[in-house]
């Protein structure tokens, strides 16, 4: 099965880790990567300490873990690669799995940030 699949199917929440040049670490709820392909993965954020970190220290890992009782999930390690603020194709990812447009009454500006999936583990263990 394609990671972009798994994820596709699979419920339950994930975290984004960042850490800053000094190497103070950050971790954040983030829902299921973007799939722009099964190397690239984009999450929209808002301008908070995850992007922050992200200008200074490109690298992050996102840990899934499945809805249930056991330890099931994905730990990506990813490198970013770009960002960009097209609210329209932002708007056209919610949409696309959400159903319906974002609307919060705070209007704060988002960006796509795109990472290159360097490796991927199950949740425990090594995967060997």
């Amino acid at each position: 099965m394609h990671l972009s699949e798994y994820f596709e199917h699979a419920k339950g929440k994930g975290v984004l880790a960042t850490a800053d040049a000094s190497g103070r670490v950050n971790g954040a709820v983030y829902a299921k990567p973007h799939f722009l392909d099964e190397e690239t993965v984009a999450f929209i954020m808002a301008e908070r300490l995850t992007r922050e970190n992200l200008t200074s220290n490109p690298h992050a890992a996102y840990v899934f873990l499945e809805d249930g009782e056991k330890y099931v999930g994905r730990r990506l390690h990813l490198t970013r690669i770009s960002e960009e603020q097209d609210s329209a194709l932002i708007e056209k990812m919610r949409r696309s799995r959400h159903g319906t447009s974002h609307d919060s009454g705070k209007q704060e500006q988002r960006y796509l940030v795109t990472f290159r999936i360097d490796r991927v583990f199950p949740l425990v263990g090594s995967g060997e």
